[in-house]
């Protein structure tokens, strides 16, 4: 076991099977000492299997983010099985069917607005309904995919990530003088179950495959995963608004 987490007590969001980059963020948090609290949406049962699965069975507590009284009691439920928080994992992300796929020009408001709320807005609120039990300020790191582009298929979603981006940044700006610092990790694909959601995904697989430099395995979330694990640690004291890129280096190749 490592030390880079040693004692940390962490909330990590988004784990809905062992092949979500989240799972392995709680993982690796574990292996490096840390104290793991999971959310999960939907079918709990599911999530408690997977969270029964990491090197030590972790509780499971149940988060709708667009649900107001999930978030206003949050804090008090976290509480039931740790004292406090010394980070938190933002691995939230969901666009309906309409706003994917090459559907831009037609996706109605009403599924844009779902994709932002849960994909963007949710950082903010999340985040502060975990503050009470940052009492020492702390790292929140969420899950981005890079919004400097617009990539085939992603439509709202890549939306809602800019959106996302903007949100860390701002976060950044107002709960840097209570400590709390706000990252995001921007990964290259994988195939999860958030991927496969994606119409047309083969179409990213193909770009990172041929234009990353460093190359790019779509079934290995562990180094996104372990980039999170870097930024809960206390070796990012002064960075905050950040995005970190995971993609083998993708994002930084022209055309």
């Amino acid at each position: 076991m490592g030390e880079l987490l040693n004692g940390k007590r962490l909330l990590v969001t988004g784990v809905i099977t062992d092949a979500s980059i989240a799972f392995h963020v709680a993982r690796l948090a574990q292996q490096e000492g840390a104290e793991v609290v999971l959310t999960g949406f939907g079918r709990l049962s599911l999530v408690e299997r997977f969270a029964n699965r990491l090197p030590k069975p972790a509780p499971v507590v149940e988060l709708d983010v667009t649900n107001t009284e999930h978030l206003d009691t949050l804090a008090d439920r976290v509480r039931e099985h740790v004292d406090g928080l010394d980070g938190v994992v933002h691995s939230i992300g969901f666009a309906p069917q309409t706003a994917l796929g090459g559907n831009f020009l037609n996706t109605p408001w009403e599924d844009v607005a779902t994709a932002l709320h849960v994909s963007a807005y949710s950082l903010k609120s999340l985040t502060m309904a975990v503050l009470p039990l940052l009492e020492r300020g702390g790292p929140v790191v969420g899950m981005d995919f890079d919004a400097s582009v617009a990539w085939p298929v992603y439509d709202w979603m890549g939306v809602a990530k800019a959106a996302l981006e903007s949100c860390a940044r701002y976060l950044a700006r107002d709960l840097g003088p209570k400590g709390v610092r706000v990252n995001l990790v921007a990964a290259g694909p994988i195939r999860t179950m958030a991927a496969k959601s994606i119409p047309g995904f083969e179409e990213f697989e193909a770009t990172w495959t041929t234009r990353a430099p460093l190359g790019w395995d779509l079934k290995d979330p562990e180094p996104a995963a372990r980039a999170v694990v870097a930024l809960l640690s206390d070796w990012f004291p002064k960075t905050t608004g950040e995005i970190v890129h995971v993609d083998g280096g993708v994002h930084a190749m022209g055309g």
